[in-house]
């Protein structure tokens, strides 16, 4: 088995929704008062918290516009927060979250390829391919029916690899068409990780066609067991491997019952009228978000308390493992949880 990775999301968004009463995740608005070297230092310190706390990954979110309700809200644009990171860190490996309907490929793999010179090889690329009508809609980027999306991801992937492999490079797609593309600079590094989400089943034939790893909402062992193997499945076709990073929210304490009773607590706040408000606001995504029994999935964005890495130290490490021995070999994290930070983190390492 491979060693367990890490990542976490760059603090960059300007909150998370409010799903429930008094919740502790989010309170980040302030930075959307802040310039200059406030601003910077209020970005960079979780950031260096995470390099000293091992982290592997950096997660850097396109998020342009989001109500900081319903779903995430606004993030400072991905790509300066990126360079602000690349040049303030020195070990973690930054991914950048990157819409194909806001950029074109041929500019992005240029950007890319200068980052992953910059960093000596610790850049990635998070290729999105979006869902969020209204994002497109006020930022002029073309809003395309949910496979088609996928099969312009396709197509920018392509580009990208294209580019960044060839000496001189055309393509002549769809959606991107270059000309003797020629990359000057083209990147340090061999081979550069193509991350990627969803759960539909276009993401997934993406995913086995052209990426390296797929990002995956939270959940139980038995629903995401049921995704990889599908994923597996697809990539039997295409010869392909693909890595999988799980979302987990860590509810860290002394003992089982601690942890279960603040979970318990959380679920009875749950407020439903904001759900109901947030159901329009993620209709343009497939596979994910789908209602669920498990009130788990309503306590945040994106599922992450459904993982369950709830309760001791020991109680989590062995969810972990068991969701490794599923597939999962990295796992998405917030680092809000003292103890999982002091206990769990290390001995993740260890294993």
């Amino acid at each position: 088995m491979t060693r367990i990775l890490t990542c976490t999301a760059a603090p960059t968004m300007l909150g998370l929704p409010q799903l429930i009463q008094n919740q502790r995740f989010g309170a980040n608005s302030e930075i959307a008062q802040l310039s200059g070297s406030a601003l910077t230092e209020r970005l960079l310190k979780p950031i260096q918290r995470a390099e000293e706390l091992g982290i592997d990954y950096l997660l850097v979110a396109q998020r342009w516009w989001g109500t900081a309700q319903e779903i995430e809200g606004s993030t400072y644009d991905c790509m300066a927060m990126t360079a602000l990171y690349a040049a303030q860190t020195s070990r973690i490996r930054l991914i950048t979250a990157i819409h194909p309907g806001f950029f074109l490929p041929g500019p992005i793999a240029k950007w890319g390829a200068s980052m992953d010179r910059l960093t000596a090889g610790r850049w990635a690329i998070n290729v999105t391919s979006g869902w969020h009508e209204a994002e497109f809609d006020m930022y002029g980027a073309d809003w395309i029916e949910h496979d088609e999306r996928y099969a312009r991801s396709h197509e920018f992937i392509q580009v990208l690899r294209g580019a960044w492999k060839h000496e001189v490079f055309s393509f002549d797609g769809r959606f991107y068409q270059v000309q003797d593309l020629r990359m000057e600079p083209r990147p340090f590094s061999p081979a550069l990780e193509v991350f990627q989400g969803g759960q539909s089943a276009a993401a997934m034939d993406m995913a086995a066609q052209h990426s390296d790893w797929m990002f995956l909402n939270g959940g139980p062992p038995e629903k995401i067991g049921r995704i990889i193997e599908s994923v597996r499945q697809c990539t039997a076709r295409t010869g392909r491997q693909v890595r999988f990073v799980l979302f987990g929210i860590p509810v860290c304490r002394a003992t089982d019952a601690e942890a279960e009773a603040e979970i318990a607590a959380m679920v009875a706040a749950i407020d439903p009228s904001m759900h109901a408000r947030r159901r329009p606001r993620v209709s343009g995504a497939h596979g994910m978000w789908a209602p669920s029994e498990d009130k788990l999935t309503q306590l945040d964005s994106n599922e992450g308390f459904a993982s369950r890495l709830i309760g001791t130290p020991d109680t989590i490490l062995r969810r972990m493992q068991d969701f490794h021995h599923l597939g999962i070999d990295c796992f998405l994290l917030p680092l809000h949880d003292k103890l999982f930070n002091r206990e769990v983190l290390p001995a993740l390492r260890d294993l």
